[in-house]
């Protein structure tokens, strides 16, 4: 995966924004004003992705325990996020599916009003 496809399938989620509020570097999604995805873009430059994101804290720990590119989250509750490291033995396919739990997992923490308006986006 590269960066183009990362921003590109994040953003392509219903009611995603991007946003900047730690510094220049990161990068953040939200959905409902609440964060799902966030990376360093000097680690992209660098050869050396990664990204936070949400998770199950069972399922966290599961994940950690089969991928080395998974690991506790970066600066962010350890329970709730995990790191992962991009291109390192975690399959794409797997990436994907959890930006999509991360997603979903944010998604479903909204109120029912903001999952209504969000959903009912074109």
């Amino acid at each position: 995966m590269n960066i183009q496809s990362y921003y590109d399938y994040c953003l392509a989620k219903k009611g995603v924004t991007e946003h900047f509020p730690f510094d220049e570097d990161t990068l953040v999604f939200k959905v409902g004003g609440k964060m799902f995805a966030l990376s360093s873009l000097a680690g992209w430059e660098a050869n050396t992705p990664s990204i936070n994101l949400k998770c199950d804290p069972g399922r966290s720990q599961e994940l950690r325990a089969e991928y080395e590119g998974i690991k506790p989250g970066y600066h962010m509750s350890k329970v709730h996020w995990n790191t992962v490291t991009v291109n390192s033995g975690v399959p794409q396919k797997l990436l994907l599916e959890l930006i999509d739990h991360s997603y979903d997992l944010v998604f479903k923490s909204l109120t029912k009003k903001l999952q209504a308006e969000i959903a009912a986006q074109q």
